[in-house]
């Protein structure tokens, strides 16, 4: 296996002021319809800082062309070394299809930490809204969450299978929405917004996290700002965009045409 990033990973780490490592595959498995569950080994600390953060993967197609992808960390198991990540396949594209792809043993060229949502320390509760693309984030980010707090779901999913589970700290009230998509457009916010509208906010001080397709996670952000959450207390992360292809640096672009 090769153990040295290429030079493109190690000079894009130095301008990021982070880490390029080689990590191997362990193990590669279907979740649910949508996801697929892929461990990594190799360097797991410094590559995946905090809940919320992400590593840039760098992957070649069928050309000979390299790109990168940008998934956020589920998990990591620092006595073995590892990390995971969820990736959703629903997407036509060279993610998904090296999701689907990736095998024990295989090479994998990493970059990171990177992103900059971690969790908000002082927030009393937090809503995690988004797609399933979200998930890996979300649940990280949500056991990070000491009592006495607070996570709400909600969540639109592709197949009734789409809702992993996970366990969480005691003492921490957790609660989910799960919308399924029911053959509307994935620009379609109004399976969502339904799901927000049945959402009374706690008490205290909140934080919300939207994480999933880019003009999906905008019309969210309005909605939550005419309930009163300021700008402050929104995170947005767009990972990927309808008709769109994301940019070489793993992030779909940003202007609004």
């Amino acid at each position: 296996m090769t153990t040295s990033p290429h030079s493109t990973s190690i000079d894009l780490a130095r301008r990021l002021g982070t880490n390029a490592h080689v990590c191997e595959v362990v193990q590669n498995t279907s979740l649910s319809t949508s996801l697929r569950e892929i461990v990594l080994q190799g360097s797991a600390v410094d590559l995946c800082g905090v809940p919320g953060n992400d590593v840039m993967i760098r992957m070649g197609d069928d050309s000979g062309s390299f790109t990168r992808r940008r998934y956020s960390v589920r998990s990591v198991d620092p006595e073995r070394d590892q990390f995971t990540l969820w990736i959703c396949t629903t997407h036509d594209g060279l993610g998904s299809q090296w999701a689907q792809s990736a095998a024990p043993g295989d090479a994998v060229d990493v970059v990171g930490p990177r992103g900059k949502i971690p969790l908000d320390p002082n927030a009393d509760w937090h809503l995690f809204m988004g797609d399933v693309t979200g998930f890996s984030a979300f649940y990280r980010m949500a056991q990070s969450i000491e009592a006495p707090g607070r996570a709400t779901f909600i969540v639109e999913i592709d197949h009734d299978d789409d809702t992993p589970s996970a366990q969480f700290s005691e003492g921490v009230a957790v609660s989910a929405v799960f919308v399924n998509r029911s053959g509307r457009s994935r620009t379609d916010p109004s399976g969502l917004l339904s799901g927000l509208g049945a959402f009374a906010f706690p008490g205290g001080e909140g934080h919300a996290y939207l994480f999933g397709e880019f003009s999906l996670i905008n019309v969210l952000a309005a909605a939550l700002l005419d309930r009163g959450l300021s700008d402050e207390q929104i995170n947005r992360k767009a990972y990927w965009r309808v008709g769109r292809r994301n940019a070489q640096n793993g992030e779909p672009e940003k202007d609004q045409s």
